[in-house]
């Protein structure tokens, strides 16, 4: 297999990583509106949600490690145990006959998702050939993990039951791991460009204030996308009335809702390759706050509209964090600044679980929820004009080669 057809098949597997990282993660959002009504895990519906917030810290604090692994063994390897290692753990998620046993899986899910995204993303940016473009493809598929997750999830627990909602998956997942081993077991690790990177004159303080930038916003930003991504199914079975009457439609429903919105990543994807950074992420960062207020009062048809715009702008800023690293970053440590990244972020991020249960029980439901998300993208806005102003366009930057 020559240089370019194994790098479309390793884009493939990579993007297939996305997904799955993804899907994984919110099986359990969709699950938990069924195991609600089953007599062993018997809870309201914010006790049951917060089982999964040891995985979500997982999924942040366990990028760090796996960041270096990636860098000092093999990334091919960490793409194996990745796609072995959460299938496995979904399939233990699947069996688990208590509450306590289903958080312990789910933190085993956290462990190995921690994987993708510091060694994925970055085997993503090294060998691109336009940026922004495959940064945001490489995001479509993550969006489309987050979109099937409600509707996999949904479908096999109206069919089978929610043990399958797991158990399904988590095969496919280990036979996927299985050809990766197959396909990577003399393939060279890859490498970044061939020359060395180059960046448009950025400074050293340049560089650490964008780096900055991205770890903070970061915070409020994971915080924002993990409460949205896993309130939305509830917030369906709430809001859409005869429109949603089973978990199959509210999954559905949140699956058509994520699709939508999954096209704004090669949007802006595309736009970031074309045209300068600090305003097109401005722009993005400033419709998130009104866009998240409108969902706090919207009911029905208009639930789903206003949530497909919230959506569409919550997941067109994630591609923007990833181009501004891959930018300002060197090839020597750009894994273990993405893993930073997702350290910070996630780790933040999975306050949103508790903090959506608490809120929804105990403060007014889901109007209070996105009220305080909204509160909290108007911080993240305000982090982001501090992005360095100075052009990075990746058209100037040498194309990516084939490894020496």
């Amino acid at each position: 297999m020559d240089y370019f057809d194994r790098r479309g098949v390793q884009f493939l597997f990579l993007n297939l990583g996305h997904l799955y990282d993804h899907l994984f993660m919110l099986l359990y959002a969709t699950a938990v509106v069924a195991m609600a009504k089953d007599p062993a895990f018997q809870g309201s519906y914010g006790f049951l949600l917060a089982l999964s917030t040891a995985s979500f810290i997982a999924f942040g604090a366990g990028s760090i490690p796996a960041g270096w692994l990636g860098d000092k063994w093999s990334k091919h390897g960490m793409l194996t145990v990745f796609f072995i290692g959460i299938g496995t753990a979904s399939i233990l998620t699947g069996l688990a006959t208590g509450p306590y046993a289903v958080a312990a899986g789910l933190l085993a899910i956290g462990v190995f998702a921690a994987i993708y995204h510091p060694v994925g993303i970055a085997m993503v940016a090294e060998n691109a050939k336009t940026l922004g473009k495959e940064l945001g493809i490489n995001g479509v598929f993550g969006n489309l993990g987050v979109a099937m997750a409600a509707i996999v999830a949904g479908t096999l627990t109206d069919v089978i039951n929610w043990r399958a909602a797991f158990i399904v998956p988590g095969v496919i997942s280990i036979a996927t791991g299985i050809a990766y081993m197959i396909f990577a077991r003399n393939a060279p690790e890859p490498h970044a460009l061939a020359k060395k990177d180059k960046f448009i004159g950025a400074s050293r303080s340049e560089i650490r204030r964008a780096i900055a930038v991205v770890l903070l916003a970061s915070a409020p930003g994971m915080l924002i996308f993990n409460a949205t991504t896993n309130a939305l199914p509830k917030v369906f079975d709430e809001r859409l009335g005869d429109l949603a009457s089973n978990l199959s439609q509210v999954g559905m429903w949140t699956f058509v809702v994520f699709v939508v919105a999954s096209s704004a990543q090669v949007m802006m994807g595309m736009m970031l390759d074309k045209y300068r950074l600090k305003p097109i992420y401005l722009t993005a960062i400033f419709l998130q706050a009104p866009a998240v207020f409108f969902v706090a009062f919207a009911h029905h048809v208009g639930m789903l509209g206003s949530a497909a715009a919230m959506m569409f702008v919550v997941f067109s800023i994630i591609p923007i964090h990833d181009t501004i690293i891959a930018r300002f970053t060197n090839k020597e440590y750009r894994s273990r600044v993405f893993a930073l990244k997702y350290l910070v972020g996630l780790c933040v991020g999975a306050a949103a679980l508790p903090m959506v249960g608490w809120l929804h029980t105990n403060m007014g439901g889901f109007e209070t929820v996105f009220l305080v998300l909204a509160a909290l993208a108007v911080f993240e806005a305000a982090v982001a004009l501090f992005l360095p102003s100075r052009d990075h366009l990746t058209k100037t930057e040498p194309a990516a080669q084939p490894a020496e």
